[in-house]
């Protein structure tokens, strides 16, 4: 009698789903061999790989490299982060290194080009073969960041005159078609797109129809000097997968692909998470000493703002003196200002990156987060002199915590819109600034108006 099918569990999905386990790092990196290392490498994708070579020590990465050498997956050096990846380019031969780079799609054979310092990129780009050196000289022509860096050379494109057999028939026998592709393009005799077709299109018609009768019209179309987090704003909101990309001529220069912008979404999520902490770049990798000096400007930006805040307390030493339980309690009202200041300055710069938040909606929204403010600051207002009574039995001290909440609040609601709404406007990216000026406002009008209040009520 046969057993009964047992379903996995979806624990152990997911646990195998994870190719790099500790279990398998330790096997490769306790292998005696390179035959051994290669064989255990082998099953993992290029991003597994990727991740093993961040993860270990220079000393084992070395090691690994050794064993690797020869018939190292370009895919692994493209998946690398960029400080790793500067490591391990440094210990690639010339040679080595051109192969690669030529197995690499255009858009990433150029970023690992570019991080390389002028001598070693001439090097580079005089071994490889023709045609990859003319493509990755062409995306280096273009700025970081823009479409024309980020898109794929080899497109899919046909004439509108075309049959769909005609067109099955030239897909089947053009051995230099791109190995993956989701849409063909229509051009006219100018080579300027003037059409697209989704492959499930073409495989779900009948031979004699023409394209010009099935293809959508008017295909959104990116400039080559269109920057990378427009046209990602562009795929999410008309659920592209692919769009072809013009050159100033309006000629079809490339494609870029669904799987690219996946990437740019991911990378620009990641800055603005960066750059509200104060962290310019993702420095995990950087030795300890690159860190401490890219982190100290800001840590010395915030030193002069908590110095302002310090100085406006300064004014009140005499009302602190008097009344020491203001010393205890003023810390309260600046954090609660700064804390709900951050979480409306959030949710405004993430609205600015993905378009949501505009000239033509800002006034309303600031209204909302004000009132909100308001709301939250009568709540906490309330609990706040609750507790200040029960505390210091001052009714007085609780009605001025209380009033000095509902202020910061209103001002961190305000704030947190405004701040970079303004800093937009003046072409300074939110993300970097707008936390530093944030904190320094709610903390000078939450100082201010607790011992401000405090001077005038109770002294």
């Amino acid at each position: 009698m046969a057993e009964p099918h047992t379903i996995p569990r979806i624990e152990d999905q997911a646990e195998d789903t994870l190719a790099l386990t500790p279990d398998l790092v330790r096997d490769v990196l306790e292998a005696g061999d390179a035959e051994t290392v290669r064989a255990r490498l082998a099953p993992l994708h290029a991003a597994d790989v990727a991740d093993l070579l961040e993860r270990i020590t220079p000393d084992q990465r070395a090691i690994i490299l050794d064993a690797i050498r020869g018939v190292l997956n370009p895919d692994i050096l493209a998946e690398l982060d960029e400080t790793v990846r500067g490591k391990v380019v440094e210990q690639m031969a010339p040679q080595e290194l051109a192969r690669v780079v030529a197995g690499l799609d255009d858009d990433d054979a150029a970023e690992v080009v570019a991080d390389l310092d002028e001598k070693t990129r001439r090097d580079i780009l005089a071994r490889l073969p023709q045609p990859d050196r003319a493509a990755v000289e062409q995306a280096l022509g273009y700025d970081e960041h823009t479409v024309g860096r980020l898109m794929q050379r080899a497109t899919v494109v046909v004439p509108a005159y075309w049959t769909v057999g005609e067109t099955i028939d030239y897909l089947r026998a053009d051995a230099s078609l791109p190995d993956a592709f989701f849409d063909i393009f229509v051009v006219d005799p100018r080579h300027r797109p003037v059409g697209s077709l989704p492959l499930s299109r073409i495989l779900r018609n009948r031979r004699p129809v023409g394209l010009a009768e099935i293809m959508d019209g008017e295909p959104v179309v990116l400039p080559v000097g269109m920057d990378q987090e427009e046209a990602a704003f562009l795929f999410r909101q008309q659920d592209l997968i692919s769009a072809p990309v013009v050159d100033e001529a309006g000629c079809l220069a490339g494609v870029l692909t669904i799987d690219d912008v996946v990437d740019v979404m991911d990378e620009e999520h990641e800055d603005d998470i960066l750059k509200l902490g104060g962290v310019s770049e993702d420095d995990l990798y950087h030795a300890a000493a690159t860190t401490t000096a890219k982190r100290f400007p800001w840590l010395l930006i915030n030193l002069g703002t908590a110095i302002l805040a310090a100085v406006v307390i300064a004014q009140f030493a005499a009302t602190i003196e008097s009344l020491v339980a203001l010393a205890v309690l003023m810390p309260i009202v600046a954090s609660m200002g700064g804390n709900a200041g951050t979480q409306t300055l959030t949710v405004a710069v993430r609205a600015l990156t993905t378009k949501e938040l505009s000239t033509t909606n800002a006034m309303r929204i600031v209204v909302k987060e004000m009132l909100v403010g308001g709301f939250s600051g009568m709540l906490f207002a309330v609990i706040a002199a609750v507790l200040t009574f029960a505390w210091f039995e001052n009714w007085l001290l609780g009605a001025v915590i209380a009033v000095a909440m509902i202020v910061n609040l209103l001002v961190a609601g305000l704030s947190g819109v405004a701040i970079p709404l303004v800093l937009d406007r003046m072409r300074i990216d939110p993300a970097i600034a707008s936390s530093v000026v944030l904190t320094t406002v709610t903390d000078v009008v939450g100082f201010f108006a607790f011992l401000g209040l405090a001077t005038v009520v109770l002294l």
